[in-house]
């Protein structure tokens, strides 16, 4: 099951290589994939570590509450602000949401969720404070990932906002709003997969030390590969800018474990 788990990831990864060499119709194809490819990858590394149950957990917490605030916002403009999806360029919809987006939800988010659970778990904080500082860290690394996603979407026209609110500089077609909409929904999320999924760990796999290799490359990439592709791959000025703010961002939680990585190897050389 492993070499499945690592042959989803990488043909995630190729996938989000291709799509900067692509255009049009083509790369909406290739946005469908890498979406598929990254939710597929999430979900089956959850069902073999965590066990199954509390993958379909992680499923109804992203996906699900993802869909909801989908549709809650395309319809009302809360919690993200006003804005509407382009009509048939992802595939089938469900009330004007691309059936693909909830997916998205849980692409993005449990590569972040075992990023800061490595970090918590090689950091000097008690354990009974570890979950407060992971949803937290997971909130702030979704807003960071969005910050990319976001931005590279519009450009591409998969969506348009019609928000009269301000933006970030650079970025001003998106508002502010957006970003407090992703930390409070994210935020919700995390407490739900935290609380219900302590509750569905499978007895197999509880207490037993799990290998989140797989989801921390994917993290990795995320972070660092979307910085390079905004700043020097893509065209749109604006992407100079999310670059900027994506990497920063998101790396409140990438910069901890890189440094938890690069000392844990120091380590490991020193005693061999």
């Amino acid at each position: 099951m492993n070499r499945v788990v690592w042959g989803i990831v990488a043909g995630a990864l190729l996938a989000q290589i291709v799509y900067p060499l692509v255009s049009g119709t083509s790369r909406d194809a290739v946005t469908v994939a890498v979406v598929l490819l990254l939710a597929a990858a999430s979900v089956v590394h959850a069902a073999v570590t965590r066990g199954p149950v509390w993958a379909v957990v992680l499923v109804a917490s992203t996906a699900g509450l993802g869909l909801v605030s989908e549709i809650v916002g395309t319809a009302t403009g809360f919690p993200f602000g006003s804005y509407f999806y382009a009509t048939g360029r992802l595939g089938p919809e469900i009330v004007g949401v691309p059936a693909v987006v909830p997916l998205a939800w849980t692409a993005g988010f449990y590569p972040i969720w075992c990023a800061a659970s490595y970090v918590l778990r090689h950091s000097p904080v008690p354990p009974d404070r570890r979950a407060f500082g992971r949803v937290l860290m997971v909130a702030v690394g979704m807003v960071g990932w969005d910050l990319y996603l976001d931005t590279q979407m519009v450009t591409d026209g998969q969506w348009t906002w019609t928000s009269g609110n301000a933006g970030l500089p650079g970025i001003p077609f998106i508002p502010y709003t957006n970003y407090l909409g992703w930390f409070a929904t994210a935020l919700i999320m995390a407490i739900v997969v935290d609380r219900a999924g302590g509750r569905a760990e499978s007895p197999r796999t509880s207490g037993r030390r799990i290998s989140d290799a797989a989801p921390l490359v994917l993290f990795l990439w995320t972070w660092l590969g979307s910085a390079f592709a905004h700043a020097f791959l893509l065209e749109g000025d604006e992407l100079r800018y999310s670059a900027l703010y994506g990497f920063c961002v998101m790396g409140v939680v990438g910069v901890p474990v890189v440094a938890m990585r690069i000392r844990r190897a120091g380590k490991a050389t020193v005693k061999t």
